[in-house]
């Protein structure tokens, strides 16, 4: 037996997702196919240039060079607390309430390991990002799968936790707007899930990073937004998708000061910050007021809007997303997840994202990412409508 066996939450892992659809995209693209590529959620317009040209003067500043501070230049959780009380009215302090993240993807990750002791239950949406479920078993912790089903406008129905699972748990994920379904919940909702969170004594973690990808004008809101939601809720939020800055790895969490703090102490043992001139380039995008931010909605919304009607006369029935860059589409009968995706990209070169790659509850569902021009969008449905299914 090699001595280099992986550990058991390694090998607990499945595998991920977008790694495989990496290796499935070579192989048709070995064979000479042109790919329209609607899977993975990354912008393919770049950073908007006075971000860029920010980056370009800072990355010149020798004292950007050295290790940052651990919880977020002083500079830039001021302008992250200042972006939030002008988008959301909700205050913060920035000295204890705001962390600056690798990513927030990196902040969720993290999270757990602050507050979650093995055998602990945490409540993780399904369909839902992977990272959820792998930061709660990295952890020591077990996930309970919430279904989040169409019919209940992809809301988890939290009266239908059984008791026991409540007994056990810490942490109770949400995430609206919702990767991959793209639901946007309203302020009963979350009223609701201060008021459980509250009952069941839970730490309520809101995954907000798609805020500021929404449609017809009408804007998501913040938990914190609520009276009293400080008392237990954090919320971790990015830049990448506001700003095309996917690649920069710049984000934060904010919320209350003991979550914030948990999640920090975390940071100082497993990293060193994010480069300071990195976040320097942020405090211009969050500065920036919402010339750019409207500029990428406007995109994704011209784009929403040719690729739904291009599914349904094709006699598909997507959902109609209000915010983020993605469709949840139900597959076409005598398909499953992967079988469908596997159909579009094998005969038509169009790379989807399988529901099933989100959790059980995603089966039955495809993703398409709106990250492609307009003419390749209408091309990717006129290749659907030659294949047929």
């Amino acid at each position: 037996m090699s001595r280099f066996k992986l550990s058991r939450r390694i090998q607990a892992l499945p595998p991920y997702l977008f790694a495989e659809l990496d290796r499935k995209k070579q192989e048709v693209r070995s064979r000479g196919m042109d790919i329209i590529d609607l899977g993975v959620g990354d912008p393919d317009r770049p950073t908007p240039k006075f971000i860029v040209d920010r980056m370009k003067r800072e990355a010149a500043v020798p004292a950007n060079h050295q290790y940052p501070s651990y919880e977020g230049l002083p500079e830039f959780r001021a302008a992250a607390a200042k972006w939030y009380g002008e988008r959301f009215g909700v205050s913060l302090d920035p000295a204890d309430e705001v962390v600056a993240l690798i990513g927030s993807k990196e902040g969720i990750a993290h999270f757990p390991l602050a507050f979650v002791n093995p055998g602990d239950v945490v409540l993780v949406p399904d369909p839902g990002y992977p990272v959820y479920h792998i930061a709660t078993m990295f952890s020591g912790g077990k996930s309970h799968f919430m279904p989040l089903k169409r019919e209940n406008g992809f809301l988890p129905q939290l009266d239908r936790i059984p008791s026991r699972v409540l007994a056990k748990a810490k942490i109770l994920f949400i995430n609206y707007p919702n990767n991959p379904t793209s639901a946007v919940a309203d302020r009963s909702f979350y009223r609701k899930v201060l008021a459980f969170a509250e009952e069941h004594d839970l730490i309520v973690a809101h995954d907000v990073a798609y805020t500021e990808i929404y449609f017809d004008g009408v804007k998501p809101m913040s938990i914190l937004e609520l009276p009293g939601a400080k008392k237990r809720c954090i919320e971790f939020h990015s830049l990448s998708k506001t700003y095309n800055m996917t690649g920069w790895r710049i984000g934060f969490a904010v919320g209350n000061p003991e979550l914030v703090g948990g999640l920090g102490k975390v940071k100082t043992n497993v990293d060193s910050g994010v480069f300071q001139a990195i976040q320097c380039s942020g405090i211009a995008a969050l500065e920036s007021g919402e010339e750019a931010a409207d500029a990428i909605r406007k995109t994704y919304q011209e784009r929403r809007d040719v690729l739904l009607p291009g599914l349904r006369s094709l006699g598909l029935d997507p959902v109609t997303p209000k915010a983020t860059f993605y469709v949840w589409i139900p597959v076409p009968g005598g398909y499953t997840s992967a079988s469908f995706c596997e159909h579009l990209l094998t005969k038509a070169g169009i790379v989807t994202t399988p529901g099933n790659g989100f959790g059980a509850s995603g089966e039955g569902y495809i993703r398409m990412a709106l990250t492609k021009e307009k003419g390749r969008i209408r091309e990717a449905i006129e290749r659907i409508r030659k294949i047929g299914f």
